[in-house]
């Protein structure tokens, strides 16, 4: 299975996220949900890169798959931290949507920092 979770600050702002596991929804190369995941993911995460000009702390198992995190820097402008959390929201949305479909496959939870 694949657990997403999302990290808010206090303020509500997603600050991290992080993605492990596998889906096993079919084989190598044929798994949609593993491939939905890895395309959201990856998306939003160059999409933060090119439309904010962030560059993000990106953790990621390049031998194995199945790990992924990636965390924002505090240090932004607030147009900055805008996009970014347009964009964040955007994952978490679509990420929320392949488990209304696939929730033996897949699922994502948020936690508030305090």
């Amino acid at each position: 299975m694949i657990k997403g979770t999302f990290y808010r600050t206090e303020s509500g702002t997603i600050h991290q996220f992080r993605i492990t596991g596998h889906a096993g929804a079919g084989e190598y190369g044929e798994d949609i949900v593993c491939a939905a995941v890895s395309a959201l993911s990856i998306n939003a995460i160059n999409s933060v890169s090119s439309l904010a000009g962030i560059e993000m702390q990106v953790e990621a198992d390049q031998e194995n798959g199945g790990f992924l995190e990636a965390t924002i820097s505090e240090d932004l402008t607030q147009e900055q931290k805008n996009v970014a959390q347009i964009l964040l929201e955007s994952l978490l949305l679509g990420l929320e949507s392949v488990q209304e479909d696939y929730q033996q496959y897949i699922q994502i939870k948020t936690i508030t920092n305090h």
